[in-house]
């Protein structure tokens, strides 16, 4: 089981950031939102993976950390909160600058080719 979580975990990071590396506002948008579930499968996951056990200290023998389970919780909200902001980010910057590059420069197109009557002037 560790090692599909840490697969699924490596597999969302490595998606994330690869998206994050492209040019256009929304692939970097899910590239956020995958490397945020990376990170909320690692925080979940380093409060050890185990079922049945009690989340509270004193009333089983082992019992589960519930911080990991806050912290994932708190991370959820944040990344909700940051997905909102970049997407309304990316919106912005389609409308002033008719484009959605991250930096705003559009790809350089080769000129179309004229048309022979304009070259002839006929």
């Amino acid at each position: 089981m560790e090692l599909v979580v840490a697969l699924v975990i490596g597999a969302l990071t490595a998606s994330g950031v690869y998206l994050i590396l492209r040019a256009r506002t929304f692939p970097v948008v899910v590239g956020l939102t995958l490397l945020s579930y990376g990170v909320n499968l690692f925080l979940f996951s380093s409060g050890r993976l185990a079922t049945g056990q009690q989340p509270v200290i004193g009333t089983a023998v082992s019992y589960s950390d519930p911080l990991p389970q806050a912290l994932v919780l708190t991370a959820i909200v944040i990344g909700f909160a940051m997905t909102a902001f970049v997407v309304v980010l990316s919106l912005r910057n389609l409308a002033d600058n008719e484009g959605d590059h991250v930096d705003g420069k559009q790809p350089y197109k080769s000129p179309a080719p004229e048309k022979e009557e304009e070259v002839t002037g006929k």
